[in-house]
């Protein structure tokens, strides 16, 4: 009997996923989740480190760090101004369940000056990590759902930090915004003898020299 009531379990949730094309269930999907980085337009970083402590307060060192998405596009335009756009990809936390907060150390290259921050994540992010890998999106519903979760954070002057994850369409979903403090010891911790990564490109002198960098816009 018990035999027979755990097969037709079995068959009923089956037929439930059969019924529900939105259903990711199934779908191939990484364990894991990535950890990107965004600057706006012009406005050059650079990620000296990051780390992750997760929701079972494990602590993952050196989790992602270089260079972040962005451009210089010339358009005539205050196109730093506000965030235009969210990178894609980033570097896979492995092992790492979902993320309560994350750490990061940058350098503004701009400005110059060099931050840093923990930043928690809210428990409605890691309803959207999850779903994203485990629902269709709606739009599309033959496409599978998600590879991989992702969390990107935005990294502007004046020490501004943004954190988005993507949902189930993979459309960014502004999650968090927290202020950096500057890192008293300066570009990696003062052993470069206070160098940036990067001087001030072209680019970016034009732009700042006719637009100014719009603190208080991010």
């Amino acid at each position: 009997m018990r035999a027979f009531i755990a097969l037709l379990g079995t068959l009923l949730l089956s037929g439930c996923l059969a019924s529900d094309p939105l259903s990711g269930k199934n779908d191939p999907k990484n364990p894991w989740w990535d950890l990107g980085f965004t600057e706006p337009n012009y406005m050059k970083v650079w990620v000296e480190d990051s780390a992750v402590e997760d929701i079972n307060g494990k602590l993952f060192r050196r989790t992602g760090g270089g260079t972040a998405a962005g451009g210089q596009p010339e358009d005539n335009r205050e196109s730093a101004r506000g965030w235009t756009g969210v990178g894609v990809g980033g570097k896979s936390v492995v092992g790492a369940d979902l993320p309560k907060r994350i750490f990061v150390r940058w350098q503004s290259v701009v400005e110059p000056q060099t931050y840093r921050a923990w930043i928690n994540i809210p428990e409605e992010a890691r309803q959207i990590m999850r779903k994203a890998t485990d629902r269709r999106c709606p739009e599309t519903p033959k496409q599978t759902a998600s590879y991989m979760a992702s969390i990107n954070l935005g990294l502007a002057p004046g020490g501004i930090v943004q954190v988005w994850v993507r949902d189930e369409c993979r459309h960014p979903i502004k999650v968090a915004r927290t202020q950096a403090e500057v890192e008293p010891l300066g570009p990696d911790q003062g052993k470069n003898n206070g160098r940036y990564a990067y001087k001030v490109s072209e680019k970016s002198k034009r732009y700042i020299e006719k637009y100014g960098i719009p603190y208080g816009s991010w």
